[in-house]
């Protein structure tokens, strides 16, 4: 298990999905899937807790994550890390978002939901994928 590249890949694709999700919000797509408010709301702390939270959870328990199951997903690298990052979704969908009060899937803020946050969350595991190559080769 790399720890080391599965670290600095986690905290790269975690940068690069908080830019796409600062971006989404300043173009006013889908203003009430704000997934930073919606973890500091469940940790009841201000909304720097809920970004802290974020990159402990994209960088750290994910990171860790793919850094031990990479060799264990079908195919390479980066089906891996497509294959991990569609996982992860999954599991948003079932816990994070009900516990926020967005219902199954955030269905409660529309269909749109569901396939905006796993279409960021294939971002990030192709970002994971890459940069995780990278770092697990140098």
């Amino acid at each position: 298990m790399n720890i080391k590249a599965g670290i600095i890949s986690g905290f790269i694709a975690t940068v690069v999905l908080s830019i796409l999700m600062v971006a989404k919000a300043k173009m006013g797509i889908m203003p009430d899937l704000n997934a930073i408010k919606m973890l500091a709301g469940m940790m009841g702390a201000p909304l720097i807790m809920g970004w802290v939270a974020h990159f402990i959870i994209g960088t750290v328990i994910w990171g860790l994550l793919f850094a031990a199951l990479v060799n264990k997903l079908p195919g390479g690298i980066m089906s891996s890390a497509i294959i991990f990052s569609i996982l992860a979704w999954l599991m948003m969908m079932i816990g994070p978002m009900p516990m926020a009060g967005a219902g199954l899937f955030g269905m409660h803020l529309g269909i749109m939901a569901p396939v905006a946050t796993l279409m960021l969350h294939i971002i990030w595991g192709i970002v994971l994928g890459i940069s995780y190559k990278w770092f697990a080769r140098t």
